[in-house]
């Protein structure tokens, strides 16, 4: 328990929807009036569950319900989960930007945060007095903070503009120079939330070396929210994945972004209902459906297709797998020279992929249909489907695949050639 510098217990927040506050003034009586006769708040025993999709059922919702993990000093926590899922009202409780409505928090040591543009800045101070000013709110004294100040000021790459006012920044400077105040002032726990995304590239590279630094070196606590997985799994040794205001997993980073992007896999049904060509898209393997596939596997993509009314001839058809937005395959009917074939009205395409290169993990799937002369996409449909690729032998040599080995899996041959 010395090693633990967060804890969280049974943590939950309620709002009530469509207003400001707690609601009317009956609502605050009543509350007022069972907590002076020592009973529970009565609207804590209502208020439906955080799904933004659905409509609400109550006139309260709970944004977070019996949150429960604990961080250890020096390790990097990834929070993921989809838009609305509680992650930045959590870190907002954690950050004390607003409190909890029940359960505890408690923590060893000093919170610094960077939930959204410009957080903790006053737009009219510069970008020096800002720093100074940060670090007082920190606890720190004057002579610490200019002792920190040109490696802030270096770091953030704004020493052009540091003593102008900060509302005169674009906000990927306020970002920057945001980031390096909380990184550089020392903080034991560093919060960041999907702002850094603001940031361009390179800056982006910068932080995350920061943050690795400052956990692996430094001993401080950094907690992390993105949607970039490729940034979640080079920077966190473990994740907490939240859906609907409570969490489904914690613990293994690759294994939590599986259950994040598993949780993202549209049905046949939303297909359905979002697209005007396409029915359903199915994987297929051994003549039947299946969600994941081993590597090297070879299996059919089935693509269902509506008794559509156009113009148009649809012969143009794509299929992209991409990995944490980057694609790492295509498919296409344009790539088959022996395809010739016209897709008509309540037609089902069949893309056949033999011995699939890819290594382990969850991959999204890109569909277009479109017009190939001229070349016009006439549909575009994102994250469709998820299919989940799984390791084996594929060597056959006793041992599995690793993640980290790369995208690509491909045997080949090797021998020693002599030079004698």
């Amino acid at each position: 328990m010395d090693d633990v510098i967060l804890k969280v217990e049974n943590l939950s927040k309620q709002y009530r929807l469509g207003l400001v506050g707690t609601g009317t003034l009956s609502h605050d009586l009543n509350r007022f009036w069972h907590k002076i006769r020592g009973k529970e708040n009565p609207y804590l025993k209502v208020g439906a569950v955080n799904d933004r999709s659905k409509k609400a059922s109550s006139d309260y919702v709970w944004a977070l319900q019996d949150i429960n993990f604990e961080v250890k000093r020096g390790e990097v926590l990834g929070i993921i989960g989809k838009n609305g899922a509680g992650k930045s009202t959590l870190l907002k409780i954690l950050s004390r930007v607003t409190a909890p409505t029940t359960g505890s928090i408690k923590t060893k040591g000093r919170i610094a945060s960077l939930l959204e543009v410009g957080t903790g800045m006053h737009p009219e101070l510069t970008g020096r007095e800002n720093i100074f000013l940060n670090g007082a709110i920190l606890g720190m004294t004057k002579a610490e903070i200019a002792g920190k100040i040109d490696e802030i000021v270096e770091f953030s790459g704004c020493e052009m503009y540091i003593d102008t006012p900060v509302k005169r920044y674009s906000s990927g400077m306020r970002v920057r120079l945001g980031f390096a105040v909380a990184a550089f002032l020392e903080p034991d726990i560093l919060v960041v939330d999907e702002v850094l995304a603001v940031g361009d590239a390179e800056f982006q590279k910068k932080a995350i070396g920061k943050m690795q630094d400052v956990s692996s070196q430094g001993g401080r606590t950094v907690l992390f929210v993105s949607h970039n997985m490729t940034s979640i799994r080079s920077l966190c040794s473990r994740v907490v994945v939240l859906e609907n205001g409570g969490v489904v997993f914690d613990g293994d980073t690759n294994t939590g972004i599986e259950r994040y992007l598993e949780s993202n896999n549209e049905s046949n049904t939303n297909i359905n209902d979002k697209s005007d060509f396409i029915k359903s898209i199915s994987f297929i393997k051994d003549n039947k459906e299946v969600e994941q596939i081993c590597i090297g596997d070879s299996f059919q993509i089935h693509v269902e297709f509506k008794d559509f009314q156009i113009t148009q001839k649809i012969d143009y058809c794509f299929i992209g797998l991409e990995d944490n937005d980057r694609r790492v395959l295509s498919l296409g009917t344009h790539h088959d020279v022996n395809f010739n074939g016209e897709i008509k009205p309540n037609n089902t395409l069949s893309c056949k992929v033999n011995n699939l290169p890819l290594n382990q993990g969850v991959y999204r799937i890109l569909f277009a249909v479109g017009t190939n002369m001229p070349r016009q996409n006439i549909e575009v449909l994102e994250n469709v489907r998820m299919i989940k690729i799984i390791n084996n032998d594929f060597f056959n040599n006793g041992i599995d695949v690793l993640k980290n080995q790369g995208d690509l899996i491909i045997k080949s041959d090797w021998s020693i050639i002599s030079n004698q």
